[in-house]
């Protein structure tokens, strides 16, 4: 629990800059390795994830099925481990078949199963009816999970692949086209392999280029449908005023209520807008919506957002018994919103990249009650190679860029995810907290 104002807002970090690029696992807190069948995480849940899978594994758990995962316990009880992998959203379908290196073709972040499918998993009736398949058992060595779109070496790929061995370029320039709808441009042929180019940058240096030409009249349609115009909601206040917790409430409320408004007139401005059913759409609206604002605040809005509202914020003192409430969860949405700000912050995301990750998050096939996933799925690659091609057009000399964005996404999905539990009240708290420290991080640069 939070002690006071002070260690809630100023101490939070005893020095920020150690803790910029510091991940942990989502499911034991050790030092997470990337982006493994979905969620971040580490290489020894990465690999016991896998082995469980592979190899139908159907544990039991000696006490209440709630024992505690870190690094020095998770091996004590392999059924809590292999539930918390499932609770996180790790995919399992994102694991190859043949046991080999590499993920299956799927989206990017965590799955959103049922607790009904969870049990029917860990009692091991989900792999009563599938085939009797031979599976390899390589523990912790795949290298890539393209399955959730980002390889060992961070590169996403919306396209499985085995890591130990080179693929044509001419497999990827047709599955391209297929998504994408024109030839592979020239300029492919030079570039390092998709896959792994991070790993022979040294050899092959940047070469000038050019954008594919249905890269730029896609990325032109994204961010024509975007609403670039400065937020109207009121975000002023005089000095000296102090702030309540009702108002700041209700500022929040009403703030929420105009980015939401945004996104729906968004909706209807996408050029896929004829594409998809009515009720695929309401499906993916009702399940991206807080993502869609949460992405949009720290990005095309985060001026007002980390100026004018951090200002309204600071006039807000919140009483000595809303920081002893202040819930475990608040601490960590708070935490990564911290750590997600500074990493937006770093890396400048323009209008471009902003319309091309809202659109890949939004085209989530994953998301239950949807009539044709498989339609989400196409678009959601053609989106994924679009951004791809503009973000080594515009910035050849950051090679990790591309992935660095995409792993911002499942982030994205998690925050918003545990958002929910945090009650309602303490939403103001919250807001000063992320908000001051994130002001504080930027006027020390």
């Amino acid at each position: 629990m939070v002690a006071g104002s002070e260690e809630l807002l100023s101490g939070f970090y005893s020095n920020p800059d150690d803790r910029v690029d510091q991940r942990t696992c989502l499911i034991c807190g050790d030092r997470a390795t990337g982006l493994h069948y979905g969620i971040i995480s580490c290489e020894g849940c990465k690999g016991f994830f896998k082995r469980s899978i592979c190899n139908k594994r159907v544990y039991r758990c000696s006490r209440d099925k709630n024992c505690v995962m870190s690094r020095k316990q998770r091996n004590r009880c392999q059924y809590c481990r292999l539930l918390k992998c499932l609770q996180m959203g790790m995919n399992r379908k994102a694991i190859r078949e043949d046991g080999m290196p590499g993920g299956r073709n799927k989206s990017i972040g965590p799955v959103q199963i049922s607790e009904e499918e969870i049990e029917r998993i860990m009692s091991g009736q989900e792999f009563e009816g599938e085939a009797n398949m031979s599976w390899s058992n390589n523990g912790d060595s795949d290298h890539s999970s393209p399955g959730n779109g980002v390889s060992e070496s961070n590169q996403p790929s919306p396209v499985s692949t085995p890591s130990s061995r080179s693929v044509e370029l001419n497999g990827f320039a047709a599955l391209r086209d297929q998504y994408i709808g024109t030839p592979v441009s020239t300029h492919y042929q030079y570039l390092p392999h998709l896959f792994s180019y991070s790993a022979h940058s040294a050899l092959v240096p940047p070469q000038a280029r050019s954008l594919d030409p249905q890269s730029h009249s896609l990325i032109s349609q994204l961010v024509s449908a975007e609403d670039l115009e400065p937020l109207g909601t009121p975000m002023l206040i005089e000095d000296g005023y102090k702030v309540t917790q009702a108002e700041l409430f209700a500022l929040l409320c009403r703030l929420a209520d105009e980015l939401l408004f945004r996104q729906i007139a968004w909706i209807k401005k996408l050029p896929f807008f004829c594409e998809l059913s009515i009720k695929d759409y309401t499906c993916l609206l009702s399940s991206t919506w807080q993502e869609l604002i949460l992405l949009s605040s720290l990005t095309v809005y985060s001026k007002q957002i980390f100026g004018d509202l951090a200002d309204v914020t600071s006039k807000y003192s919140p009483s000595d018994d809303e920081l002893h409430r202040f819930s475990e969860e608040g601490m960590e949405v708070m935490e990564r919103l911290i750590y997600l700000f500074r990493k937006f912050n770093q890396l400048k995301v323009s209008n471009e990249e902003y319309a091309c990750m809202k659109a890949i998050n939004f085209l989530n096939q994953d998301i239950r009650g949807l009539t044709n996933a498989s339609q989400l799925e196409q678009l959601n690659k053609r989106y994924w190679y679009v951004c791809q091609d503009f973000t080594e057009y515009k910035y050849p000399h950051q090679p990790n860029r591309f992935p660095d964005l995409m792993m911002c996404l499942p982030e994205i999905r998690y925050i918003a995810g545990k958002m929910v539990n945090v009650p309602l009240e303490q939403l103001p708290l919250l807001f000063k907290a992320v908000l001051h420290s994130c002001k504080t991080s930027m006027s020390k640069e």
